[in-house]
């Protein structure tokens, strides 16, 4: 078997991990998984636009060659970003679950870490798109990448909530 039909399989079977990790998280948790599959998606959705914005008010040292737009004040902006919207929707929490969550230490923790993990992703993402030399997913959002920009961090963040999830339960 060739070494790129190997990383194509590899990435199949990442890719239906990825999916199965969304279906469980939105399906299988009881009455905060509404909550907590919209959690990780503005978490990653609100780091990508954080960065972006941070990136390019604040510009500063790039952060990887790899991803060459991606600067440190990006990185802190992404996660300032998140953390203003999810205080925001933890605090609107009662439309989406019974149950009222805090929003303290632990949750912060968390949001911070699903936020790297989803900077992470989309420096992969952005190394696999420089390996096949595109650049961009789509021209809907100018400046950002595609469409598909949005959902590269949440290849990363949804399995990684579900390993986390798995081993604290």
């Amino acid at each position: 078997m060739s070494k790129n039909k190997q990383y194509e399989i590899y990435g199949y079977i990442f890719l239906f991990f990825s999916f199965y990790s969304v279906f469980f998280i939105r399906n299988e948790l009881g009455e905060i998984s509404l909550f907590l599959f919209l959690t990780i998606v503005i978490v990653c959705i609100s780091t990508d636009i954080g960065g972006y914005l941070f990136g390019k008010i604040f510009k500063g040292p790039k952060l990887t060659k790899i991803s060459p737009k991606k600067t440190y004040a990006g990185v802190f902006g992404g996660y300032f970003l998140s953390i203003i919207f999810t205080y925001i929707l933890i605090n609107y929490s009662k439309y989406f679950t019974v149950k009222f969550i805090n929003f303290g230490r632990d949750e912060l923790v968390l949001i911070l870490i699903i936020s790297t993990v989803s900077q992470i992703g989309d420096i992969i993402i952005s190394y696999f798109k420089r390996l096949s030399k595109i650049k961009d997913t789509g021209k809907l959002i100018p400046g950002h990448g595609g469409v598909l920009d949005r959902v590269d961090g949440m290849i990363f963040a949804f399995p990684f909530y579900y390993i986390f999830y798995t081993i604290m339960s």
